[in-house]
């Protein structure tokens, strides 16, 4: 089994605190989409003719394409590769663009779940982040996807930010609940070198982030949505039973996917390749017939400390056994003993041949991971 992500590179502005590949203008849209075309037919042979189970249109903004420029694209992955059925073929859209309109015809073109980036519910924290949405079209989204026949869709939040108080972020989680979102996504607010947001607080024109903040706010949410009846499957990602994400639950698998688009990465299982993420240098390889792109052989322990890191975010935890059978069995006699310090301070427990991490744990899951590297 295998998966195919599409990277869309435009949006209509840009967000302070993403660090994405994007453009805001949309000049080569059209030239964009040929050239997607153009690229899975030349990558067809890279799954190898595994089934596609899952199919991610991410960005930027997929939902600034016309749903039959969508329709389009997935026609074209469909002559190309083996296409299961039942795939889940997912599409990230911001709120301003589904319009009931858009809505079926996304639906007609094939998409079969959204995951929509309301990231707030209140009109502050939309204006702060620079969003292009308002408080209002968050909320009618999530009614007019439903009306669509959408019963599979997650929405995107984040937390810890300076306008957002504890409070408005227990609404924030309550809306979620109240309007029936089967599955969030909910991200702390990071400061990324080279975004907006990092360059208004290196000029003191916005307050630094509050990492304190932002960890009571996992606290709350991780108590909020488990008491709604939400699974924690993976430490961002929330879904009620039966709708997990299929795609992203594939990258931490480690099921091979093929990434098209600028930016996009590739992964076969033992390489992990990358696009240009430069828009004009990436058309211009697919035109050539020479898509530019870097790749890299995965050693042994790459493999391994990605594994590592991958599965103490996800609730199946580090399997020992998988990695006495993938890397060997002083590795798994290794990572066995190198999990027991956090078994003592309680961030992780042991259950049959998982290493999981508490709830404790999963506040410091990439320094946990980062501690236990070959």
């Amino acid at each position: 089994m295998a998966g195919i992500y599409l990277h869309i590179p435009f949006c209509k502005k840009a967000c302070h605190y993403c660090n994405f590949h994007f453009s805001t203008s949309l000049q080569h849209r059209n030239e964009m989409v040929e050239c997607l075309h153009m690229e899975a037919a030349m990558q067809k042979g890279y799954l190898e003719g595994r089934p596609v189970e899952t199919i991610y249109f991410g960005g930027g903004t997929p939902s600034i394409l016309a749903p039959a420029a969508i329709s389009g694209l997935l026609n074209t992955l469909k002559a190309h590769y083996a296409v299961s059925p039942d795939a889940e073929i997912t599409l990230e859209a911001n709120p301003d663009d589904l319009t009931p309109a858009t809505l079926e015809g996304l639906r007609t073109a094939g998409i079969n779940r959204l995951s929509i980036g309301i990231q707030s519910f209140f009109e502050e924290d939309l204006r702060w982040m620079n969003r292009a949405h308002n408080a209002q079209q968050a909320e009618e989204c999530v009614r007019q996807a439903r009306a669509a026949g959408f019963d599979n869709f997650s929405i995107d939040l984040i937390y810890g930010g300076p306008t957002l108080s504890d409070a408005h972020w227990q609404q924030n989680v309550a809306r979620a609940v109240e309007l029936g979102v089967p599955h969030l996504s909910c991200y702390a607010l990071t400061v990324e070198p080279g975004t907006a947001l990092d360059h208004f607080i290196q000029h003191h024109k916005m307050p630094a982030i509050d990492p304190d903040r932002a960890a009571q706010h996992f606290e709350m949410l991780m108590r909020w949505l488990e008491a709604a009846g939400y699974e924690h499957y993976e430490i961002s990602n929330f879904a009620l039973p039966g709708k997990r994400s299929r795609h992203n639950s594939s990258y931490w698998q480690g099921k091979p996917y093929l990434g098209l688009g600028p930016s996009a990465h590739s992964f076969n299982g033992t390489s992990r390749q990358w696009n240009v993420a430069n828009n004009a240098l990436y058309i211009q390889g697919i035109r050539k017939g020479s898509p530019a792109f870097e790749k890299e052989i995965l050693s042994p322990q790459m493999a391994l400390n990605e594994y590592i890191m991958i599965s103490l975010r996800t609730e199946a935890g580090c399997n020992l056994d998988t990695v006495a059978e993938r890397f060997g069995v002083e590795k798994q006699r290794q990572l066995h003993a190198a999990g027991k310090e956090f078994i003592e301070k309680g961030w992780m427990r042991e259950e049959g041949a998982a290493l999981r991490l508490t709830r404790e744990g999963k506040f410091f899951a990439d320094g946990i991971a980062a501690a236990m590297f070959f």
